[in-house]
Order: structure tokens, then C-alpha cells, then sequence
């Protein structure tokens, strides 16, 4: 902890957290809808796409504990410009790829670097943002990157029009890459301006002793267990979102650009409702906005379910696209909400990874669900499958989140100068 130095001014934590947040959700936007098209090019079959897709979770699901340490060892943005480069690396492997193992190994590189990015921003606004605007400077970031996922699928539509290959879309992520190093190079660090809020500085004076990290786990495996389970419940239907409605507007004979334009429309509907959601959070409970968005996706993939072969598919399926959107965006930022408030505040790294893997890991079954499911059985189970998560995932936020996470005291007008 820096001496004499107060809290540090809002506007530069959001600035320094949510730019480049944006710029490589921009880049991510515009590979996601892609990803099944170019993987069936190259040969694979619908299951193998579904798997290629989620790929990016599994990356990202096995990326969190190396994460965790990398962020605790070189600090949150370094740990950011790292990823950033390594972003590059992978995206040009899919750029390049000429077999469907190929596209697959470039995919998981991503994947494994944007668990590292994610961590890093996490941790960061768990430590310099003030305990009374957590739940929105979360939701926030979750509305940056929604931005980011709405902007992307456009920019994804508008290079297939210009190229007629979705792969140059890969060309996207590496420039958005590269901009988020620049960025984070030219920024200012935090710790120059101010130090972390008071309750987190007394926290790291009373612990200074880091705990290795399956001591993290052993302590705080209840809470990892049921309320965990329960926001990993949250992420498989999210991740769902991302692997199952570009395979099924692929299977109803969309074209891959249309598909990505339904898509950032969703993308529009979930950006709009970020803000609303912390507000919620803030001011009513995390349970208040974590329950409504499950209950929401659950009911709308099982619709969906109902709708694969019936007249008009393509607009049933734009109508489900903004529904699943509208349910998630009142959950902007929950998961991350959830993690923080639950992170030990003067070291918070350990824990986010061990919460953070738990939640992704179940996003990463995902692509696994879907690939078994679509080739054993079809589209429209997996679809019923991912409705039945996501009700009974309802229930374990609703009976867990008030035990661990009571309605938070502090709510307050945000002051972007600082307090």
C-alpha cells in the first residue's frame, strides 16, 4: 500500500478496466458467430462445429488457476497485456488453420487467454472500486463487454460481405489485440493516482501472508459447492447462448452473415439492460436480478425447443435470439457481482480463480452436451436440455444467494470524480 494516498479516482479504474474490455470484445464479437461456418469449411461435421465453437470455453475454463497466478505474481495489467499478445498468436493459428485440428488449437489458445484477460479486470475493479458501487461497476463491465459482443457480430457480417470468407474475421480479433496492448501500454498505473479502497488495504495488512490456492478451495468450498453450482448453472445456459443459436440458424439455412446480424441484435438487447442491472444488484440484491434472468432462459430454450421445423422458423428463431438476450442482460454482471463480494477483499486473485473455474468449467461442458446431444438425438433437445438448467439453476440462486450474499447496505449515486 501506497502511503498518503487516497482512493483512487473512479473515472481512471473504469477507464483503465472497461477500454480495453470493449476493444477485445469487439475482436471476440467477431469471431463467435463464425466459428461453426468456418469449422464446417474445413470439413467437420455439425457436432464437431458445435465443439469447435465451444472450444473457447474450455480454454477458457482451464485458463482460470494459471490466470490466478499470473495475475498475482506480474499484477492485473500486465496480466492483461500478456493475454492481449497471446491473443494474437492463437487468432493467427485460426487465420492460418487449414484442418478443423488446426482451427481447434487456435480456438483454445484464445480461449485460454481471454480466462487470463477476464481475471485480471475482475480482480482489478474488486480492489480499486468502492464496496457501494461494486455490483454496478460490475454489471458495467459486463455491459462493456456486451457492447464489445454487439459490435462485433456487425463488424463479423460487414468483412464476410466485403471477403466472402469468414475466416479473414480472425484478422478482426488479431487488430483488436494488438489495440488493446497499445492501450493498456499508454494508460497510467493506478497505483501512481491512488491506493485501494480502506477495507481492502486493512484486509491486506491483516493477511499478508498469500494462502496457496487449495487452501482457497478448502475454505471456502461450501459456498464454492452451492452457490457456485448454482452460478455455474448461469454460465452453461449463457454459454449455450453462444454455441447453439449460430448452429441453429445454421440449421434452419440462414447464411453465416445473418445469423451474426440476429445475433448482435441480441447483442444490442443484452448491452441496453447492463446499468439496470447493478442498479437492481445494488440496490435490491443480487438474488433480485440473478433469479428473474435464469427463470428467463430456462422458459426460452425450452420454447425453442418447440420450433425447429414449424413455418416462419427464421423469425421464431429472431424472436427467441432477443428473448434469451432480454433474460440475460437483467443478469449483466451477476456471476462477477457474486465473486467479488465473496472474495477475500485484500487478495482476491485466489479466490476469483477458484470461483471463476468453477463457473467456466460448467460453461465448458457445454460444447460437450451439445456435440453429444446433436449427434445422438437433435438440435431441439439440446435446446430442451439447456431450459430444464436453467430453471433448476433459478432455484439454486434463489435458496443460496441470500444465505452467502445478504442484501448489500451500501447503495449510492455514482461519483466518477471520486469520493
Amino acid at each position: 500500500m501506497t502511503e498518503g494516498k487516497g482512493e483512487a479516482p473512479l473515472s481512471r479504474v473504469l477507464t483503465i478496466a472497461f477500454l480495453p474490455t470493449f476493444i477485445y470484445s469487439i475482436g471476440q464479437g467477431a469471431i463467435v458467430p463464425v466459428i461453426p461456418a468456418v469449422a464446417a469449411s474445413l470439413g467437420a461435421n455439425v457436432a464437431f462445429a458445435g465443439f469447435i465453437a465451444g472450444s473457447l470455453l474450455i480454454g477458457q475454463a482451464i485458463g482460470n488457476l494459471p490466470a490466478a497466478s499470473v495475475v498475482r505474481k506480474l499484477g492485473e495489467q500486465k496480466a492483461m497485456m500478456i493475454a492481449a499478445l497471446a491473443t494474437i498468436i492463437g487468432a493467427s493459428i485460426s487465420y492460418f488453420a487449414t484442418s478443423t485440428w488446426m482451427l481447434l488449437a487456435g480456438i483454445l489458445i484464445q480461449g485460454l487467454m481471454t480466462a487470463t484477460f477476464a481475471l485480471a479486470r475482475q480482480s482489478f475493479l474488486s480492489t480499486y472500486v468502492p464496496l457501494r458501487y461494486r455490483a454496478r461497476a460490475m454489471s458495467s463491465l459486463g455491459g462493456v463487454f456486451r457492447s464489445g459482443m454487439f459490435v462485433g457480430p456487425f463488424l463479423a457480417a460487414w468483412l464476410i460481405s466485403l471477403t466472402g470468407d469468414p475466416q479473414n474475421n480472425f484478422l478482426a480479433f488479431i487488430a483488436c489485440s494488438l489495440l488493446v496492448f497499445v492501450v493498456l501500454l499508454i494508460l497510467p498505473d493506478i497505483e501512481k493516482y491512488g491506493s485501494p479502497n480502506t477495507k481492502l488495504s486493512m484486509a491486506k495488512e491483516e493477511r499478508p501472508d498469500k494462502e496457496p490456492m487449495w487452501q482457497t478451495f478448502q475454505r471456502k468450498r461450501n459456498v464454492l459447492l452451492t452457490l457456485g453450482t448454482g452460478a455455474g448453472t448461469m454460465m452453461m445456459v449463457r454459454s449455450a447462448r453462444q454455441v447453439v443459436l449460430p448452429l441453429w440458424g445454421h440449421a434452419i439455412g440462414m447464411d453465416a452473415g445473418m445469423v451474426a446480424i440476429v445475433i448482435g441484435i441480441g447483442g444490442a438487447i443484452d448491452f441496453a439492460l447492463f446499468f439496470t442491472s447493478g442498479w437492481i444488484m445494488d440496490k435490491f440484491g443480487r438474488a433480485a436480478s440473478a433469479v428473474p434472468a435464469m427463470a428467463g432462459m430456462g422458459l426460452g430454450f425450452l420454447v425453442l425447443a418447440f420450433l425447429f421445423e414449424v413455418p416462419h422458423a427464421d423469425i421464431w428463431f429472431i424472436v427467441i435470439t432477443c428473448w434469451l438476450a432480454l433474460s440475460n442482460g437483467v443478469g449483466s454482471g451477476v456471476v462477477m457481482t457474486l465473486g467479488a463480494d465473496l472474495a477475500d477483499p485484500g487478495d482476491p486473485a485466489p479466490f476469483l480463480g477458484a470461483w471463476r473455474t468453477i463457473t467456466d468449467v460448467s460453461g465448458a461442458t457445454v460444447p460437450f452436451i451439445v456435440a453429444g446431444l446433436a449427434a445422438v438425438a437433435s438440435l431441439p433437445l439440446t435446446a430442451g436440455v439447456f431450459g430444464v438448467i436453467g430453471l433448476g439453476g433459478g432455484f439454486l440462486l434463489w435458496r443460496y444467494i441470500p444465505k452467502y450474499v445478504p442484501k448489500p447496505p451500501m447503495t449510492g449515486p455514482i461519483d466518477l470524480a471520486g469520493d
